[in-house]
């Protein structure tokens, strides 16, 4: 007889214990990682966990274990288990303060007990997901916070996402650490954990560890622990060879021999040979238990047992003290999912049906014997289980519906998937569920839309279009027809328009007004072609007016941001913005949250091309503020991040804008966005004379851009940033041979905002290229302050074609750019001018002129630290003989203060936290921190309300109340 169940001592694993600890304490001093945790069943995973958490001293650890229902898993069944150990440790209330905003309506998508969720829509999963990471994020700045993720090869599609979101984006200053267990031997070629394995151990601060089998002199020990006596050593050469150094099964084989010879014949045997020791009444309570899955709640196995409490008691206690089953919660699990699967294994094919339907019709009688949506979901699986065509259909339309509720877009798909595949077998099935079989096909259209499978969602809207009879039902059709329209365009398929376009056609005067408006809004903003104008701005308009007759808010909203981007011209921009306010209002009183972040978006993209930089950031720092509000923050918030940052650019805060491009890369936004943001950091490295960093910032833009088909707004800046890389690198051949395909396979007078900045970049080239480049500038439009600063620029770069005094000419031309760059704020762009201005002067041969441009030029070039200006400024001066003053005062912030740390101090006077700062700034807490630390030290006080009072007495600012 063994002494104990288990292993009192825990063996040969010190190494992955001591790899865990260090993770642990590597969070503690503000560095977030993630170890997924690899190994075949019975290895020792949740041993290895559990140890781990004994030494995790003050961390919070919340576990929660991925359930396995059928083939797949329970959606966001981890999560839902945190949060609910959360609520019983904090109460509703006080999880809700630590989540961003405080509302927990997206988290009520996963927990009954925050209420009803917040409306649906293509963003409320990304709202569900940055609240549940927010929440892990607040958690751990009081302490350090351990998540642990178990059984993650059971996870549900919903489950992998939201945990790939949360590995990906967590913080890399969070004391956050994220632990995985999986088992390896379940990962089959097809499996799909396999690919988000590999795809996040490409991730920096993932780590992976894989637990291997005991030596032979390890299962010693872990014999001699149990048994209190080491076995002889006979029983370990047998134990060892048939275990093979799995632990679980060392300790089965413990339990059945007693350390003796007399050992069973197979796995199967032995993991039911402790079950088989069991009176029979248990036995059978464990086989009705086994068809409910790894845990099942006390009142659902009490139901379907059709025992009382005092039986039901008196059946469980052999088993829990049998170490078969363990009390979790308010329910039950197998001491290991290996016990489970081989009583459920050992059931009769009549025994299977008869249980499986016992638990449904026990789940019918009361559903609310599991928390939601779990019920609905098991229900549907045990009648699917069960058989039953008729009751599984039924159960797996209400189990899509539940699924819906808290976004388990994949879970949805599976169930509604069942339901078409159940159609043919149920004769009343339209008359069971209430909607006939298309309508089932297009809600199937639109989760696989939302849950990211794109090619099932045109399989499907075939198959319904091909139910569909045009003539006899042009609605229908048309809802359809916009549904396969959508999906083709975020395939960047073709004929997206063409089925957009024949939705609109198909919709008569007396077509529903919502569905009009719907297909015209969606219509106008996919038209992008320049000659698309006429159409858009007449779909556009008309969108706006029947969503405005139908009540539709978030359609009108976005119709008129379709509006006013199609109406009004860069040098309209006050009547544009008033365009946006209007659809900002009526998004922000229907609370849709899409339109307002569109809106933020379009609106300080505008202003950025209408060289209204101030406007730009601010009204980017509002949406970013926003974004956080609605849980938006790592996607609308980092969209918005290049919009913040290209306008600090223009204004010359260089290091402010590279604050917020680090900022943002730290949440691991989407590729796209990543590369804009490497592209405007690259841009100042380059400025900066960081050739390495620059082309290393370049080549990763590089491998997003190059794997799909982008707008010139990404493409035109790229290939400026490799001209100016090359001509730096000394390979003008290069550049030019650039410069040649580029003029050639573009076409750049369809987008003057980006192709002005590219000629002017080419014209530097000069030679056989500059006619060439005349001839495009003659044709390029010229819209806004902005552009016409271009346009003057590219105009003395590359000097008229004959005729008149070039000099003369060129400094004039130069002054009027100078003159329009300083208008506009940009002093980079007004320095390299002035440069110009200084060779023209000189040619003029007005030194006095030539040295008054050079000093100003410098001043701006050294505040920048544009190293090769200045470098090219002091040539320029060297050849001319002209002394320059070096470090000449200029105005500047007060007290020796950066402008970046003048504008903390500010928020600091306002009586605003450190987290509060970084959310306004857009920057990390720890940027934030370092900054306040300077602003001590320069100001020589020694806390937060002295520099605040300095602040106030030397009346630095005017403006607080702004800022309360």
């Amino acid at each position: 007889m063994t002494i104990h169940p288990v292993s009192p001592l825990f063996v040969g694993r010190s190494d992955e214990l001591a790899a865990l600890v260090d993770a642990l304490a590597a969070a503690r001093a503000g560095a977030s990682s993630t170890v997924l945790i690899g190994g075949e069943a019975g290895v020792g995973k949740t041993r290895l966990i559990r140890e781990f958490g004994s030494l995790a001293g003050d961390a919070l650890v919340l576990s929660g274990g991925c359930l396995e229902l059928g083939t797949e898993g329970l959606p966001f069944a981890p999560f839902s288990a945190v949060l609910r150990g959360l609520v019983r440790e904090l109460g509703a209330d006080g999880v809700a303060a630590l989540v961003p905003g405080g509302d927990t309506r997206g988290l009520a998508r996963l927990l009954p007990e925050f209420g009803e969720p917040d409306r649906d829509g293509s963003d409320a999963r990304a709202r569900l997901f940055e609240q549940v990471l927010g929440l892990l994020e607040r958690l751990a700045e009081d302490r350090p916070v351990v998540l642990v993720v178990e059984d993650a090869h059971w996870a549900d599609r919903s489950t992998r996402d939201l945990l790939t979101f949360l590995v990906r984006y967590q913080r890399s200053d969070a004391a956050l650490l994220i632990a995985v267990t999986y088992r390896s031997d379940e990962l089959h070629r097809t499996h799909p954990l396999r690919p988000l394995l590999a795809e996040l151990s490409r991730v920096a601060w993932v780590t992976r560890l894989e637990l291997r089998r005991l030596t032979r002199r390890e299962v010693v020990a872990q014999a001699a622990s149990i048994l209190e006596r080491e076995p002889s050593t006979s029983a370990i050469d047998l134990i060892y060879a048939r275990s093979e150094g799995n632990p679980l099964f060392v300790e089965a084989l413990l339990s059945e021999a007693g350390g003796d010879e007399s050992l069973p014949e197979s796995l199967r045997d032995l993991l039911l040979a402790g079950v088989e020791r069991l009176p029979e009444e248990t036995q059978e309570l464990m086989r009705v238990a086994s068809a409910g899955g790894q845990h099942i709640e006390h009142d659902l196995l009490s139901g379907v047992a059709g025992l009382d409490e005092a039986a039901l008691s008196r059946a469980l206690r052999p088993a829990v003290a049998g170490n078969v089953l363990v009390v979790d919660g308010e329910g039950y699990s197998f001491r290991h999912a290996l016990i489970r699967e081989a009583l459920h294994d050992d059931l009769l094919p009549g025994e299977h049906i008869r249980l499986h339907t016992r638990f449904a019709q026990a789940l019918e009688r009361d559903l609310s014997v599991l928390p939601a949506p779990r019920g609905a979901i098991e229900l549907a699986h045990h009648w699917h289980a069960a058989r039953d065509a008729d009751w599984a259909l039924v159960s797996a339309w209400h189990a899509a519906a539940a699924a819906r509720r808290s976004t388990a877009y994949g879970e949805q798909l599976r169930m509604l998937s069942r339901v078409l595949e159940l159609w043919r077998q149920v004769p009343d099935a339209e008359q069971r569920i209430g909607i006939d079989h298309v309508g089932v096909l297009r809600q199937a259209i639109t989760v696989a839309h939302l849950a990211g499978e794109f090619e099932r969602g045109l399989t499907l809207a075939g198959a319904a279009l091909a139910e569909v009879d045009r003539a006899a039902d042009p609605i229908r059709t048309a809802r359809l027809l916009r549904q396969r329209g959508l999906v083709r365009y975020d395939l960047s398929r073709p004929g997206y328009i063409d089925d957009l376009r024949e939705a609109a056609a198909l919709l008569p005067d007396g077509a529903p007004v919502r569905l009009r408006a719907q297909v015209l809004e969606s219509l106008a903003r996919m038209l992008h072609a320049p000659g698309d104008r006429p159409e858009k701005l007449q779909a556009a308009g008309h969108a706006a007016e029947l969503a405005h007759t139908a009540g539709d808010a978030p359609v009108e909203a976005n119709a008129l941001i379709t509006l006013a981007w199609g109406r009004y011209r860069y040098a309209e921009i006050d009547r544009q913005v008033e365009a946006f306010a209007e659809a900002r209002r009526i998004a922000t009183t229907s609370g849709s949250y899409n339109a307002l972040m569109r809106c933020a978006i379009s609106e300080s993209d505008a202003l950025e091309g209408a060289g209204r930089h101030e406007q730009a950031a601010r009204v980017a720092r509002e949406g970013i503020a926003e974004a956080e509000r609605h849980g938006l923050a790592r996607t609308s918030g980092a969209f918005l991040a290049i919009n913040l940052a290209e306008p600090l650019v223009s204004l010359g805060r260089w290091d402010e804008a590279l604050e917020v491009v680090d900022h943002a890369l730290d949440l691991v936004p989407p590729p796209p966005i990543q590369a804009s943001l490497q592209g405007l950091a690259g841009d100042l490295a380059l400025a900066r004379g960081q050739i390495e960093s620059a082309e290393r910032l370049w080549a990763k833009s590089r491998a997003v851009l190059s794997r799909g088909a982008f707008r010139d707004q990404s493409v035109l800046p790229h290939v400026r940033r490799e001209f100016e890389l090359l001509l730096a690198g000394g390979r003008a051949d290069d550049a030019g041979e650039l410069a040649v395909r580029t003029l050639r396979e573009q076409d750049l007078v369809a987008s003057p905002r980006y192709s002005w900045p590219l000629l002017v970049t080419f014209a530097q080239f000069g030679g056989p290229l500059l006619a060439q480049l005349r001839s495009l500038a003659g044709r390029l439009g010229v819209d806004g302050d902005l552009q016409q600063a271009q346009r003057l620029t590219f105009a003395a770069v590359a000097g008229p074609e004959s005729g008149g005094d070039e000099a003369a000419d060129r400094l004039k031309t130069l002054d009027e750019a100078v003159a329009a760059w300083a208008a506009l704020r940009q002093p980079y762009a007004e320095a390299r001018a002035l440069a110009g201005a200084a060779q023209a002067a000189l040619a003029c041969g007005d030194r006095q002129q030539a040295a008054s441009r050079l000093t100003r030029a410098r001043e701006f070039a050294e505040r920048l630290g544009a190293a090769p200006l200045l470098a090219e400024l002091d040539g320029i001066a060297r050849r001319a003989r002209i002394a320059l003053a070096e470090g000449a005062p200029t105005d500047g912030p007060p007290l020796g203060l950066t402008a970046r740390e003048l504008e903390v101090l500010r928020h600091v006077a306002a009586g605003h936290s450190n987290r509060e700062i970084a959310g306004q700034l857009f920057i990390a807490v720890k940027t934030v921190s370092v900054h306040v630390s300077n602003i001590l030290a320069k100001l020589g006080v020694a806390s937060r309300g002295e520099a605040a009072a300095t602040a106030h007495r030397l009346r630095l600012f005017e403006d607080l109340d702004g800022l309360a």
